[in-house]
């Protein structure tokens, strides 16, 4: 087929800077589809962290100190780049000290709108200064959501871009980037600003996400289980109305796994590798995870594992009620990794003083225990209230640990509930987002556990999954060529 131009926008790429899954999956998106011959530039902003670590990034000729205004400022941005790591894809990198240079990737401050404004516009305006016209522009949550309609409105009528389309992918419709009402002038539209949402600006406010919506060729989700959620359900966070009243459905296309990093045959941070045929170097890494974790528990104990951020979202919730009457009746551990709200964290904190011997809270973000817990642990708990996608049930299930998870998002599209009467199945998927139900999951997994009739059979079953990048880059590919035909 005819390789196509495409120009990837997002907040965040790995390796460059992270916050969550956005960053891995704009990462993947352009390795593999630069992988099967697109044209493809990709463009974030030049954050601190990125200037750091890589400082080796070059001048763009021709695109330095380029004036733009939003709102009443003048603002200026130059363009950086480099290879993305291991391919030919040009990277590029807006810097614009003024509103990048921030402690963190994200801000509450008032001038928050501004920063991906620019970013958005910078975006367009280094594409026409590179001569670079994309069959797709491929925007990723609210930070990017105007360029469908400047595309519609301010760049109609350039040659370059005017017959770009636009795809919109919402990882997590919970985060819409609302803005005051009194911010419309800093979009710049002149007259145009009538698209915009109307009711909102009523209300005083605009939404960013909503106008994407609205005005993308495309919009797509994380999965396809999410893709319904976010139309049909509260799960739609107040946007279910907007997404039903365009034309065509939402796409939801699962995020694949890099099996470059998260498989325990190769896993770069783990000492001992293990497969399916030969699953001695788990037992090792359940060895390690134990010393590491100084926890006092013997290899035939169970062991769950959590990576996650501390959040509503995740279902720390329901643990409050069912942990610990959990610990207490039955023999298993406990590793929670991760960091977020104080109550959460304040509960691991003491499910560790009570259970000193069984439960170990690490706080932070630590990759190298991130992948000894995910293959040390025999079971991975992901109780989520919702998720647009996860990855780390993917994961857990390439490193035979086994998931708990609910059913909702991407957890229902990737775990199949185990039935030990015909042995098929790779997890374990509860229902209803209360404390009962994760008692019954979590009691359920533990007698499969101690039953090696069901155990090795579920194990098996959850490392023959393959959830890898060359399968579904071929979904958006289809994606793409349907919107530039449309």
């Amino acid at each position: 087929m005819t390789p196509m131009k495409l120009c990837i926008l997002s907040s965040e790429f790995v390796p460059y800077a992270k916050t969550g899954g956005l960053a891995d999956v704009a990462g993947a998106l352009v390795r593999n589809l630069g992988a099967i011959g697109h044209t493809v530039r990709a463009f974030m902003p030049l954050y601190p962290i990125v200037r750091s670590n890589h400082p080796s990034l070059k001048p763009v000729r021709g695109a330095q100190r380029v004036p733009l205004i939003i709102g009443d400022t003048e603002y200026w941005f130059s363009l950086l780049t480099a290879l993305y790591p291991n391919t030919d894809v040009p990277m590029y990198f807006i810097d614009c000290p003024t509103l990048f240079d921030r402690g963190d990737l994200y801000t509450t401050d008032p001038d928050e709108h501004r920063r991906f404004l620019l970013f958005t516009r910078a975006t367009l305006e280094s594409c026409r200064r590179l001569g670079f016209g994309p069959d797709i522009f491929h925007c990723n949550d609210w930070h990017t959501a105007f360029l469908p309609l400047y595309l519609k409105t301010l760049y109609r009528g350039d040659p370059l871009l005017a017959r770009a389309k636009s795809l919109l992918t919402i990882h997590n419709i919970g985060y819409q980037g609302i803005m005051p009402g009194s911010a419309a002038a800093d979009l710049g539209l002149g007259a145009a600003w009538s698209m915009l949402d109307q009711a909102d600006i009523a209300r005083g406010v605009i939404n960013p996400l909503k106008t994407g919506i609205k005005h993308a060729d495309g919009v797509s989700t994380v999965s396809p289980t999410y893709a319904r959620e976010i139309c049909e359900t509260p799960l739609g966070m107040g946007l279910q109305g907007a997404l039903r009243e365009r034309p065509d459905r939402v796409t939801g296309i699962l995020n694949g796994v890099d099996y470059q990093e998260w498989d325990p045959r190769y896993d770069p941070h783990l000492s001992a590798h293990f497969s399916p045929q030969d699953l001695r170097g788990k037992l090792i890494n359940k060895e390690m995870l134990i010393a590491t974790l100084q926890l006092k528990l013997s290899t035939t104990q169970p062991l769950i594992g959590m990576v996650t951020r501390l959040a509503e979202q995740k279902g720390i919730d329901l643990l409050f009620d069912s942990l610990p009457g959990l610990l207490q009746s039955r023999d298993f551990g406990l590793a929670v990794l991760g960091s977020g709200d104080a109550k959460y964290v304040e509960f691991f904190a003491s499910l560790t003083q009570r259970f000193p011997d069984r439960v170990s809270y690490r706080s932070g973000f630590d990759e190298p225990l991130a992948h000894l817990i995910e293959a040390g642990s025999d079971i991975f708990l992901m109780p989520s209230r919702y998720e647009p996608c996860g990855l780390n049930q993917m994961y857990s299930l390439r490193y035979g640990t086994i998931p708990i998870v609910r059913n909702t998002g991407g957890l229902a599209d990737s775990v199949q509930h185990f039935d030990p009467s015909t042995g098929r199945g790779t997890g374990c998927v509860f229902n209803d987002y209360d404390a009962p139900a994760v008692r019954w999951a979590i009691g359920t997994v533990l007698d499969w556990y101690a039953d090696p009739r069901c155990w090795l059979p579920v194990m098996q079953n959850a490392m023959a999954k393959d959830f890898s990048w060359t399968r579904q880059i071929k979904e958006y590919d289809s994606l793409y060529r349907g919107l530039a035909s449309a």
